[in-house]
């Protein structure tokens, strides 16, 4: 029984070596335009959701969701958010698909996290992502309204929506123009 023991415990570690060498060596391909791994989305999504679930703390949204804080969180969102997640006019970013992992567009797959877990990633971002820690940059309002807003996008009072279409035309952030601004190759 010992040596089976000593033999999974040989194993272990010289399984966790060989790993750890692989990715210290530089074999892991770290390039942002290629397709998200069938081992990172089974691992480390997953390992993220549950992060974040522990960590958030138990907090009840204080903003109400009425039509002044919901156009408020949609201009924050518009402002700080939309070129990397999407709006109503443009529903997937071209910023957005370019990292790695891959940004959720909002406009078709709306968050399902929960309030105080979308407040926790909006405030503290996510390690190695590229999403912002907004705390530093926004206040605690404008993190609950843009939490609201996102609790909220997928089922928008139909003049908000209309507003949102109108701030979304007029806004050219994260978007090549339809002049076409791409470089030529």
């Amino acid at each position: 029984m010992g040596k089976i023991l000593l033999g999974l415990l040989i194993g272990v570690v010289v399984s966790f070596t060989a790993a750890l060498c692989y990715v210290r060596m530089g074999f892991v391909d770290p390039r942002a335009d290629i397709e998200v791994g069938t081992l990172e989305t089974k691992l480390a999504m997953p390992a993220l959701d549950r992060s974040v679930d522990r960590r958030a703390p138990s907090l009840k949204n204080p903003i109400q969701a009425t039509d002044e804080n919901l156009a408020a969180g949609m201009n924050i969102y518009q402002q700080n958010c939309a070129g990397c997640h999407g709006d109503i006019q443009h529903v997937h970013s071209p910023i957005g698909d370019s990292f790695y992992p891959r940004v959720p567009q909002f406009i078709d797959d709306a968050p399902d996290m929960s309030e105080n877990q979308n407040y926790y990633i909006t405030k503290h971002g996510i390690r190695l992502s590229g999403m912002p820690a907004w705390g530093k940059a926004l206040n605690e309002r404008q993190i609950w309204q843009v939490t609201t807003f996102l609790s909220h996008i997928d089922k928008l009072p139909p003049q908000l929506s209309a507003a949102w279409k109108a701030v979304a035309g007029n806004s050219a952030v994260g978007y090549e123009s339809d002049a076409g601004s791409k470089m030529e190759k």
